[in-house]
């Protein structure tokens, strides 16, 4: 909280914070902030569904023609900062759904309008009939998952309509901000695209489970006091006007917001003034999902360094998420490759000021 964000100032009571966040490895992937696992030897993925594909799994959709988990993060070319959350041993059929993936061209939001997916008639007539054979003949029961899911989506305007940002009140878009769908600062990071947020909500009312977004760009090794005031005052502006949104539509009980990075960064300022990797310590913003909201959790010492009061590790938080979400981790497992049940987490506590 700082003179950049007076918005999230103003909104404390709506929000908490834990201040004495342990556990993430010095490693530029976003796995910790997905699974709770860091990555594998080499770079490889830790190989653990993100909780996102987990409570795919787990929960499966709330609706057949809705995606239970959509990833709105935009490629990047380090992989990493635009990983939406990964279906691990889980495989493809629990990846999410991101509408701005290659082959999804007709369902992108930036730059063109949705209408002609909608008038498309005859496609639509064609996949209708495809799916009465789907469902009336024996032989074609072998369409896998994947491809199942894929029409359901195809098929109905649920999803179509949920993306199309145009449906929504001018006014709440400006609250929200626009923002664009470039990389930020022209740098190989993830977009200020204030939309994203309100995409976030919109799909979340028509049913989607989990959804993850990409808010570049924070490995600010240099620059930080050039660069923050405008990013820090974006992200202000987008945070809290979801968390707004989902207080004024009833929704604050039903849905969590984290906002949070794979590890901190260093106390001291270095001389190009900016601040370099430090996963001693780092920090989360949470919010909604029926947690206990206008606190502080945890404290670091003196000089930022390292956790003093009340450590929280990455996986005490997603037990918390998880819990929220109706799925005990003490209990719930799910099948690996061999068909072993796996704990989702080592850690299994929630933590107890928020749950």
């Amino acid at each position: 909280i700082c003179e950049h964000m007076p918005r999230l100032a103003k909104m404390m009571d709506k929000f908490a914070i834990i201040r004495s966040l342990y556990g993430g490895p010095d490693q530029h992937a976003s796995d910790m902030c997905m699974s709770g696992y860091p990555i594998g030897p080499g770079g490889r993925q830790s190989n653990h569904p993100s909780l996102g594909s987990a409570v795919a799994k787990l929960q499966g959709p709330a609706d057949p023609a809705i995606p239970p988990f959509i990833g709105l993060t935009t490629k990047t070319g380090h992989a990493p900062y635009s990983n939406p959350g990964l279906p691990g041993f889980l495989g493809l059929s629990y990846a999410p759904f991101q509408p701005d993936n290659e082959g999804m061209a007709n369902m992108r939001l930036n730059g063109i309008t949705l209408d002609q997916l909608r008038h498309r008639q005859s496609l639509l007539n064609s996949f209708d009939h495809f799916r009465q054979r789907v469902d009336a003949n024996p032989t074609m029961l072998g369409v896998d998952a994947f491809t199942r899911k894929a029409f359901d989506v195809l098929t109905s305007s649920k999803l179509v309509e949920a993306l199309d940002l145009d449906r929504e009140d001018p006014l709440l878009r400006d609250r929200y901000g626009r923002g664009s769908s470039s990389p930020a600062f022209g740098e190989d990071a993830g977009p200020h695209w204030m939309d994203q947020f309100l995409m976030a909500r919109r799909l979340v009312e028509v049913g989607v489970r989990c959804v993850t977004l990409s808010f570049g760009s924070w490995d600010r090794h240099g620059g930080n006091f050039e660069r923050l005031p405008e990013q820090l005052t974006k992200l202000d502006m987008g945070i809290t006007a979801l968390v707004e949104d989902l207080h004024a539509r009833g929704l604050d009980q039903d849905v969590s917001v984290i906002a949070w990075g794979e590890f901190g960064r260093t106390p001291r300022i270095n001389p190009g003034g900016g601040r370099d990797h430090w996963p001693q310590a780092s920090c989360a913003l949470l919010a909604g999902g029926g947690m206990r909201m206008g606190q502080v959790i945890g404290s670091t010492n003196r000089l930022g360094e390292v956790p003093l009061d009340r450590p929280i590790h990455y996986q005490d938080v997603f037990a918390t998420l998880y819990k929220q979400l109706g799925i005990d981790v003490a209990t719930a497992t799910i099948p690996d490759h061999s068909g072993r049940p796996q704990y989702l987490l080592d850690r299994r506590e929630a933590i107890r000021e928020l749950a």
